[in-house]
């Protein structure tokens, strides 16, 4: 699970249902779904549920995030058996707990259980280390690690000692644990897991202290562009020469032993680990799926800050499969690792690259439009395949891949668009809209979909009814606590039915007191508990063909619910992160007097936001049967608050909970560029400086300049941020707020613009004008009419500004502008030329000359600087000219230049500009990179790609390749 968002571990309230012959399942009514279904809850009374597994006899396993396996007899079982209880090796905070279950295809003849759970032990330690109780698990210091296992099963529970298959996986933040279990038809067991790394932010290695806890290589702190420790583990089965991880990867391997299964594509490897890899380059795989009939694994992998995908790996024999993680994101390069500049993602980009999701959904966007949705976070968090054939669903639903996120709180039904055919992208229903936060999906019996819903803490199953659909009983009761004798209004009017034909024509049967008497007949009724006790008054609705659905709830006369007081944090208590907040609370009862601390609970949780108000739910820890404790603030992103729960319950099960909201301290950081307008990394985002973002007091935040870009058509190069930090490194939040600035060079270097490729010629001839123009001395400047029209940047211009500086405009430029600027620029001069633009004397051995050369349509407009002195100077002199081609092509030659300094342009920009100022295609500015007889030639786009003559042999300006 993950997250800047994961798996977010949200408390779901329960639905009042009703109840349905034979199999007693509890309708719940708040999901929206295709005409003819209907959602019941199956069971109820859960502890986060996270995976359901039906077994071939009829027995239902599910297990639950803190570490036990229940099993129920059937789906009528109301009562479950503990199979087996983990929780003593299982870590249970954060998005870390027991994940994954799998039973093979002939249980119980094969009678293996197994399980993918987060161990509560550091890599080489035996658990329990940490007893769920990291203080702050997001701290980059709460290392645990993984674990594959089988558990023997005899009847109902467990018998004789775990098998452990494997023990991996290094995890240094609480969310991108270990993932799914399934059976191929293979008979090969698969299983997913998450990178382990830090989802707030961009991690190669260098977080923690001390820093790269988990040893990834080459060891120590990682820095870029070498590092492979963070979330390149993803990619570490691409590193021979170290051991290899598992992190971020979907193995396919012998469910004897958990070694490799025979057929993998790298069987032959040296490695053992590499040897079980069948797919890699996954951020958070939480859950996957097997395509009937075949081995085809299809795994949701969790996003950051942008894509959610669906994956498949065709056939897992066939190769092992690259999906780019994280150097990429949905179909594209993830920028945060990008501007890195990181050596497993720079090769990746240049080499054979990744696969590409199947399917990708981005955050921003709905996957069906007009679909009723959640928002407040993304987490693709299930998948399954309907039956080909024999289910009783409706035949589009054939073959069909269910997938579901349970931020927005939704399942999705991606159809194939013909029988027999792959789910098809184009062909998404919104199924399950407003679901109740699904973790896991499963075909079951009666070829239904079932889900688990964590946060509710019940396992739910969508019933098609072709035919008449039963109704939904749905009872308010007021009071339901009280001194006796009580006095209780029912009202039934909410229920429901979906059938036309039946609204408002259901009948009512009422039993009080769950003796088997028909109490009452009418929608409304009220009837009077004379004495203590506890009473359960059910409402059976009965629609015109006769199918009822029931309703219950509990009345408790003589009793009255206590009352929690939270003491502390008061209110207004603020925190920023690595704070130590202390908590304490009692509880009365009207019956008890003051509880005892036995019958106090307590949960933390941090509501993380994609905005104000828009909110998804991290559940980081709970205390049972304590009065007072503490916690440490948690590093997370901003929008984000805390929220304290205390909960107190009476003797006869009555409780009252209150919460506490517990706000960060923030500070905005800015982040700018110099020059402004170079794109930027903070955590997840990348955007053009300069931007503010608000964080948390103290929080951790990456921060990448990427070690080169462009903009306006001038390269640059990474000079150095305003903190000193490397190019990509951690600033952790200060109390006020602060300018960050990274300073970037120009770079000489030819590129592209809109409409023009730029490119260097050392074959091009210089050409001598003739005709002195009248400058003469410091700033002097004078306009000439162009023999043609001259086109630039889709412009035509017939009258010309030449400068003494060094430049030609072709609007006027208000003056000879002497001081040189990176382009583009909004300033004048615009609509120029700039072969060399600079502080330049014309002195008395010097001059500013023109010529035209050739004939229609070929002719050239020559400007030539013959000996043109440098202000400050009195011995420099250079010699340069433009020459501007009738079909737009512009070139810049050079000759008297000296080997370095500013005859070689150090304190001068060269380049061309559109007429706004907007646009610009740079060669240098400020650098020294001019030289005798190599000329720079701008040449409109429109013609055939740019060559120079260089020994007979024709080449392109970019170095055998274009501009991308």
């Amino acid at each position: 699970m993950r997250l800047r968002r994961g798996l977010r571990l949200g408390l779901v309230m329960a639905l009042l249902g009703s109840v349905l012959a034979p199999l007693h399942p509890t309708a719940a009514s708040a999901v929206t779904l295709p005409n003819g279904f209907q959602e019941q809850v199956v069971f109820s009374g859960l502890s986060q549920p996270t995976n359901i597994e039906f077994a071939p006899d009829g027995r239902v396993f599910v297990a639950e995030k803190g570490g036990r396996i229940k099993v129920y007899t059937d789906l009528a079982d109301p009562t479950p058996t503990v199979f087996a209880d983990l929780s003593r090796d299982v870590h249970n905070q954060w998005d870390r707990g027991l994940l994954g279950l799998a039973l093979p295809a002939d249980f119980p003849a094969n009678p293996w259980v197994y399980v993918l759970y987060t161990y509560d032990a550091p890599p080489g330690q035996t658990a329990p280390v940490w007893n769920d109780t990291c203080g702050d698990a997001n701290n980059g210091r709460c290392l645990v690690t993984g674990r594959l296992s089988r558990l023997r099963a005899a009847g109902d529970v467990m018998t004789g000692s775990e098998q452990v298959l494997i023990s991996d996986w290094c995890q240094q933040y609480p969310s991108h644990s270990v993932g799914d279990l399934r059976f191929g038809a293979d008979g090969m067991l698969y299983a997913t897991a998450g990178d382990g790394a830090s989802f707030s932010a961009t991690d190669y290695g260098q977080l923690g202290n001390p820093a790269n806890p988990c040893a990834d290589p080459p060891g120590g702190t990682m820095t870029p562009p070498t590092a492979e420790g963070g979330a390149l583990r993803a990619q570490d089965v691409r590193t021979a020469a170290d051991p290899t991880g598992l992190d971020g990867a979907v193995l396919r391997l012998d469910p004897a032993t958990g070694a490799a299964a025979p057929g993998n594509p790298a069987i032959g490897a040296a490695d053992p680990n590499t040897r079980r890899i069948v797919g890699y380059g996954a951020r958070n795989p939480f859950r996957f799926t097997i395509r009937p009939g075949t081995n085809e694994v299809w795994f949701g992998d969790v996003g950051w800050n942008s894509w959610e995908e669906v994956n498949r790996i065709a056939d897992p024999r066939a190769g092992v499969t690259n999906f780019g993680w994280p150097c990429y994101e949905g179909p594209t390069r993830m920028g945060s690792y990008d501007n890195a500049n990181l050596n497993l993602c720079e090769t990746l980009y240049t080499g054979a690259g990744q696969t590409s999701p199947y399917f990708a959904y981005h955050h921003s966007a709905p996957v069906v439009p007009g679909e009723n949705c959640g928002s407040g976070g993304d987490a693709v968090s299930g998948l399954a395949f309907y039956p080909g054939s024999g289910g009783n669903y409706p035949a589009a639903y054939a073959g069909a891949l269910f997938f579901a996120d349970y931020s927005r709180g939704c399942i999705w039904a991606m159809r194939p668009s013909a029988p027999g055919g792959l789910p098809d992208p184009v062909n998404i229903e919104a199924f399950g809209q407003a679901a109740a936060g699904p973790v896991d999906l499963a075909i079951g019996p009666g070829a239904e979909l079932y889900y688990a819903d964590m946060g509710g803490g019940t396992v739910r199953r969508i019933r098609y009814f072709p035919g008449n659909q039963p109704p939904t009983a749905v009872i308010q009761a007021t009071p339901t606590t009280g001194p006796a004798p009580l006095d209780v209004s029912f009202d039934g009017t909410a229920s429901t039915d979906p059938d036309p034909a039946d609204a408002g024509r259901l009948s009512y049967k009422w039993d009080f007191t769950s003796d088997g008497t028909v109490d009452a007949s009418t929608p409304t009724a009220t009837f009077r508990y004379p004495s203590n006790g506890s009473y359960t008054a059910t409402l059976t609705v009965t629609d015109t063909l006769g199918s009822s659905a029931s309703s219950t709830v509990r009345i408790q006369p003589g009793n009255a619910a206590p009352t929690a007081l939270l003491d502390s944090p008061v209110l207004g208590t603020t925190w920023r992160v690595g704070d130590t907040l202390s908590f304490a609370g009692r509880a009365t009862d009207p019956q008890q007097g003051n509880l005892p601390a036995s019958a106090l609970r307590w949960k933390l949780r941090m509501e993380h936001c994609e905005s104000v108000g828009n909110c998804h739910t991290h559940h980081l820890r709970e205390w049972t049967g304590v009065a007072s404790g503490s916690f440490v603030a948690p590093d997370h992103e901003y929008p984000s608050y805390l929220e304290l729960e205390l909960t107190a319950t009476d003797a006869q099960g009555l409780s009252n909970t209150v919460l506490r909201r517990l706000d960060p301290r923030t500070v905005d950081l800015t982040f700018g560029t110099d020059p402004a307008g170079l794109r930027l990394s903070v955590g997840p985002t990348t955007g053009t400086a300069p931007f503010t973002r608000t964080v948390i007091v103290g929080s951790t935040n990456t921060v990448s300049a990427p070690g080169s870009q462009s903009a306006g058509g001038t390269a640059y190069s990474f000079a150095g941020w305003s903190d000193g930090g490397a190019a990509t490194h951690v600033v952790t939040a200060p109390e006020t707020a602060t300018t960050y600035t990274a300073s970037y060079a120009g770079v000489s270097g030819c590129g592209a613009a809109p409409g023009y490729v730029c490119g260097t010629a050392t074959d091009r001839p210089w050409l001598s004008a003739g005709t002195v123009l009248p400058l003469t001395g410091d700033d002097a400047v004078t306009s000439v009419e162009l023999p043609f029209p001259v086109p630039l940047f889709g412009q035509g211009y017939r009258t010309a500004w030449v400068s003494g500086n060094g430049f030609v405009s072709f609007t006027d430029p208000g003056g000879p502008q002497p001081v040189n600027a990176v382009l583009p620029a909004a300033g004048a001069p615009n609509a120029a030329l700039y072969p060399f633009w600079d502080d330049l004397w014309v002195r008395s051995d010097s001059s500013v000359r023109t010529a035209v050369t050739g004939t229609a349509p070929n002719r050239k407009f020559v400007v030539e600087w013959r000996n043109s002195g440098i202000y400050g100077s009195s011995s420099a002199r250079i010699s340069f000219a433009a020459v501007i081609g009738e079909d737009g092509e512009i070139v810049f030659n050079y000759r008297d230049l000296s080997s370095s300094g500013r005859e070689r342009g150090d304190s001068a920009t060269v380049g061309i500009e559109n007429q706004t100022g907007t646009v610009a295609l740079s060669y240098s500015v400020n650098r020294p990179v001019l030289a005798d007889g190599t000329s720079i030639v701008f040449r409109p786009v429109a013609q055939q790609p740019f060559v120079a003559e260089r020994g007979g042999n024709r080449q392109s300006p970019l170095g055998g390749r274009l501009p991308r």
